[in-house]
């Protein structure tokens, strides 16, 4: 999909100069990538210590 913005360059250069991207294109898509994975990891946090799993370790370890 083509896309006009209006980004400021200096920026733009040092996100592709940290990523080790070659063109603009691929920096604001690993931009995005980055973005929703953070998103997803802070979803999934929300889960900590609220999942009852019910394991017993010395039966998975195979100890009696």
């Amino acid at each position: 999909m083509r896309t006009t913005l209006d980004l400021p360059e200096d920026l733009l250069n040092e996100a592709m100069r940290v990523t080790h991207s070659d063109t603009k294109a691929v920096v604001i898509i690993k931009a995005l990538q980055e973005l929703i994975r953070k998103s997803t990891i802070s979803e999934i946090k929300k889960y900590k210590g609220k999942v009852d799993l019910d394991i017993d370790l010395n039966t998975i370890r195979d100890r009696h």
